[in-house]
């Protein structure tokens, strides 16, 4: 297929770009490189890859983008809650907004496929703090980040569940691991570095529960999404990740304990992050044969190592973070 990446500078994006590449997928990424384009200069020269610098809020971009398009990735959004909340005005015309306005030119140019890249914030807290939550619980969105996901699912899934693409929602766990676009703000990544460079980390509310997927496992659930059976992944939505990969704080600083030596946890008790949920994946890996590669120990290793090598001079940089 010819497979449009929008995002596909960005952190899954750049991992995603290159899975799709290995698979013999042509691929063109539409990335206004908010955050640089440093994640795509090995797969400049591949024969299979174009890159077009544009933003998915000018029209003009993406019906250029679009030229001959079979499939789309569509990642390009303001991603996280922090960043939601800090850009405001721009995460609701980048991931509502702009998201409308491409599905609507894609069903135009007659694209067949549309994998959209949502997550499970969209469940926020449960109700029931023993339980695992599935694609059928209630939404429970207590975020901007998360009540735009869940905006644009319902318009995919429910308003334009006949269009003529075939459209799917994948909820991603929250991502950890190396990438081409290294992020250090994210949980996994983030205890690994303070540990690493500081020695320590506090622990803000370590009751609270999330699961969690490695970046190249995400970028592979797109994938999947892509070559699947229309039957099978049409107006349908798949949470992506592994059950027994829910973890709290407190057990994800745990297992950076085992791997970065002499690392001081400072415990602080916290009612403050109320998104706490825990997630069931039978039904992507019943349904689509998904399985992960890779579990949260494994992506602890990858960024402890990482940052041992001292390639990263400054791994507390504002460009390795979204905020």
């Amino acid at each position: 297929m010819k497979v449009l990446v929008t995002g596909g500078a960005g952190y899954i994006g750049s991992v995603l770009v290159r899975q799709l590449l290995s698979k013999g997928h042509t691929v063109r990424v539409l990335d206004s490189l908010k955050f640089g384009g440093e994640s795509l200069y090995d797969v400049m020269l591949h024969p299979g890859f174009e890159f077009m610098k544009g933003d998915v809020r000018v029209a003009a971009d993406v019906e250029k983008a679009l030229d001959g398009i079979e499939a789309i990735a569509h990642l390009a959004a303001i991603v996280g809650d922090p960043a939601c909340k800090k850009f405001s005005d721009e995460a609701r015309q980048t991931n509502w907004d702009a998201g409308v306005a491409l599905f609507n030119a894609a069903e135009n140019a007659g694209v067949k496929r549309f994998v959209f890249a949502s997550t499970c914030s969209n469940y926020g807290k449960m109700p029931d703090p023993d339980s695992f939550v599935v694609e059928t619980s209630e939404l429970n969105p207590i975020s901007l980040y998360a009540e735009l996901k869940v905006k644009f699912e319902k318009y995919l899934l429910e308003e334009k569940k006949d269009s003529r693409m075939c459209c799917t929602a994948l909820r991603f766990a929250t991502v950890y691991g190396f990438s081409p676009r290294i992020r250090f703000d994210l949980t996994v990544n983030e205890f690994t570095r303070n540990a690493a460079v500081h020695g320590e980390q506090e622990i803000w509310g370590k009751q609270f529960w999330r699961p969690y997927c490695h970046v190249d496992d995400l970028a592979r659930s797109v994938v999947l999404a892509l070559e699947s059976p229309e039957s099978k992944v049409r107006a349908n939505v798949f949470n992506v990740g592994n059950t027994e990969e829910n973890y709290n704080k407190g057990m994800i600083i745990d297992e950076v304990c085992k791997i970065v030596p002499n690392t001081k946890v400072i415990y602080v008790d916290s009612s403050e992050d109320p998104r706490d949920y825990r997630v069931n994946f039978d039904k992507i890996r019943n349904e689509l044969g998904f399985s992960i590669t890779k579990k949260v120990p494994d992506g602890i290793k990858e960024v402890y190592a990482l940052l041992r090598t001292g390639i990263v001079t400054d791994p507390f940089d504002q460009k390795f973070r979204n905020t």
